[in-house]
């Protein structure tokens, strides 16, 4: 599938539909080491998403349009620290992806663009257990995919592995960033849900593009 406006409009629909299947499991893990609303908040906002999508009255032009679609229903329904940081990320993505269609470069300007977005609302780094440790991954997973001249959908299927690999690798790590880390020790041993969050919606964007 073509990484064009109907390939970003599906992404949003399965995101919305993965998140809802995996809020429980979101909510566990948020439970264990922040507040337990994040399967909540997220399923919330993509649900969100989708309706305004499904209010438009006339489609987007460009890929861009729905990431700030995305961008700005996020930040004013989802609550915690998800809203702010997926909402800053998706409109930084937005600002590049002014593109009918992307290609394997314009994907990795998206994915450095959103990770960008989330270090700098919150002044976060790799190590810490947060959404970087699964973002920082795929980017880089994305960049030599792309520099070896992978599709598209190749580039992306690479970054959604990198950023399940990040999420797993957060389990043994002491939180040193965002609620968890008032847990010291005990937030060894469980993995963030934000970084769990993130390796799924990269994934729904790689099985969309493969679809």
């Amino acid at each position: 599938m073509a990484l064009d406006v109907a390939w970003a409009q599906t992404w949003v629909r399965r995101t919305a539909e993965v998140i809802a299947e995996n809020r429980d499991e979101l909510i566990e893990l948020d439970r264990q080491i922040g507040d337990g609303d994040h399967g909540e908040n997220m399923k919330r906002g993509f649900t969100a998403v989708v309706a305004k999508l499904d209010g438009l009255e006339a489609p987007p032009e460009q890929v861009g349009d729905v990431l700030k679609l995305v961008a700005t229903t996020l930040m004013s329904t989802v609550g915690g620290a998800a809203g702010p940081l997926y909402g800053t990320a998706y409109l930084r993505a937005a600002k590049v992806a002014g593109l009918a269609e992307l290609d394997g470069p314009a994907v990795v300007a998206v994915l450095e663009a959103a990770l960008e977005g989330i270090v700098a609302r919150g002044k976060a780094t790799t190590g810490e257990k947060t959404m970087v440790d699964a973002w920082t991954p795929a980017v880089n997973a994305a960049q030599e995919a792309s520099g070896n001249g992978s599709s598209p959908a190749a580039v992306l299927d690479v970054a959604a592995a990198a950023a399940e690999a990040g999420a797993t690798a957060t389990i043994p790590m002491l939180a040193t960033k965002g609620r968890a880390s008032y847990l010291g020790e005990r937030s060894i041993g469980h993995q963030d849900p934000g970084a769990t969050s993130t390796a799924l919606i990269l994934r729904a964007a790689a099985d969309t593009a493969a679809a």
